[in-house]
């Protein structure tokens, strides 16, 4: 195959993905959007996963999918609980981010 073959082909693998590649970038701006709201509600005090979907909007099973994350990469760790939940804060190193 030449490279003018080539670069043709790439263009064109290009131009029929490009409703993918759009979805992909939309999802990865809400998620980044998301975590925001999110670290910002923690940045200031400790919350729970209901208190955390109240005041950011998102569905708590949403928040709990974040804060999961979140605490897997060290980003939040879990506190005490209150009442049946629960409270996350971030952790140290994560308010430099």
């Amino acid at each position: 195959m030449s490279e003018k073959s080539q670069k043709g082909s790439l263009k064109e693998l290009r131009q029929e993905r490009s409703q993918w590649v759009e979805a992909a970038r939309g999802r990865i701006k809400q998620t980044n959007q998301d975590l925001k709201l999110i670290k910002e509600q923690l940045a200031a005090g400790p919350r729970t996963v209901p208190q955390l979907a109240q005041a950011t909007g998102l569905e708590p099973h949403q928040v709990l999918w974040y804060v999961t994350a979140m605490r897997k990469y060290g980003l939040a760790v879990e506190g005490q609980k209150e009442g049946d939940y629960f409270q996350y804060a971030l952790a140290e190193s994560a308010g430099d981010n």
